[in-house]
């Protein structure tokens, strides 16, 4: 992407948080460009294949289009195609595989140097800049012997690979229980191990009984107060809860330990933070450096469990409306 004109506002991110800002700034009469270094909804295509939403359609919805389902909560297909058709059916500005590697403030506002998917570099100017960036590219590392190798994944997808084979989930949240219980529906023999002397709370209602009853009856190994301290081509290392290492025989480890916002790009900024990680953000969603605006989950690394796309769509249309204020103001104060 070459260098581009200056827009109002650069919207980092394609999720459906960066697309309701897109929408919002297109209704408010706002030149604008959404950036994504994946494809739309990136984050959503990356979820496990037969994944069901948390909630309701209409609370996953943007712009006013309806979601319609067959099924009280929707589905990962259901999603996609959803954000697919609002993207084009308001033929919004979005720019995919398109990543934005760095930004720095300038005279007009800022300065996004960006990287196309065949390495081309391009700069795009932006009186404002909306960071939805989300969090789940950016999986938490385990940081031990043989986690990069190929036999470990921190994403799920399906069970249909694994069946009969030895898979061991390590994680206590909803995508380890949810791997977990499809895993073993597919055939696979499935290990959990988990740090905690339990199953997190968070868990979805309807799902965590279902896992506790199939490690009550043997169905699912779960390894409580315990760590895989490495990962081998044939077998994890597990350190249990007397501090004795133990193997356990595994073709395949998913890492499901969770995820965290990437703001690297932003890192000239320096942008200010709270004790537990969450940004400095007033009731507009803009940050401490004015005019930079931050969305949905990527503010909020201390609390990703409680921003989600049913309230993050809302601090895009927050964020839009303040920014077509303080614009507005700009163009009344111009001369003539």
């Amino acid at each position: 992407m070459p260098g581009m004109s200056l827009v109002d506002v650069a919207i980092v991110g394609a999720g459906p948080v960066g697309l309701a800002a897109a929408i919002a700034c297109k209704r408010a009469g706002l030149s604008y460009v959404v950036l994504e270094k994946g494809c739309v909804v990136n984050a959503i295509f990356e979820y496990p294949t037969y994944m069901t939403f948390f909630t309701t359609a209409p609370e996953l919805e943007i712009g006013n289009h309806p979601m319609v389902t067959g099924h009280d909560k929707p589905d990962r297909r259901a999603a996609l195609m959803y954000y697919r058709l609002v993207t084009q059916r308001e033929a919004l500005n979005v720019e995919q595989y398109t990543e934005v590697t760095r930004v720095h403030a300038a005279p007009a506002g800022f300065t996004l140097a960006v990287e196309t998917r065949d390495g081309t570099p391009g700069v795009v100017e932006a009186r404002r800049v909306v960071v939805a960036t989300g969090y789940y590219d950016n999986p938490m590392p385990l940081g031990i012997p043989g986690e990069d190798g190929e036999n470990v994944s921190h994403y799920y997808t399906e069970a249909h690979p694994f069946m009969g084979l030895n898979v061991t989930v390590i994680g206590a949240g909803n995508s380890a229980a949810d791997a977990a219980l499809d895993l073993w529906r597919g055939g696979a023999n499935v290990t959990m191990v988990v740090r905690a002397p339990e199953l997190k709370s968070t868990i979805k209602y309807w799902v965590r009984p279902d896992l506790e009853n199939r490690i009550r009856e043997g169905s699912i190994t779960a390894h409580f107060n315990s760590q895989v301290v490495q990962i081998a081509g044939d077998h994890v290392q597990v350190r249990g809860p007397d501090g004795q290492l133990f193997a356990l025989p595994t073709h395949f480890t998913f890492a499901l330990t969770g995820y965290r916002p990437d703001l690297s790009f932003l890192s000239d900024l320096n942008l200010a933070a709270q004790p537990d990680e969450c940004l400095v953000l007033d009731d507009h969603y803009q940050s401490s450096v004015p005019g930079l605006f931050v969305v949905g989950s990527a503010g909020f690394a201390g609390k990703t469990n409680q921003v989600f796309i049913e309230n993050g769509r809302h601090h895009a249309v927050a964020a839009i409306a303040e920014i077509e204020r303080q614009l507005a103001g700009q163009r009344d104060l111009q001369p003539g």
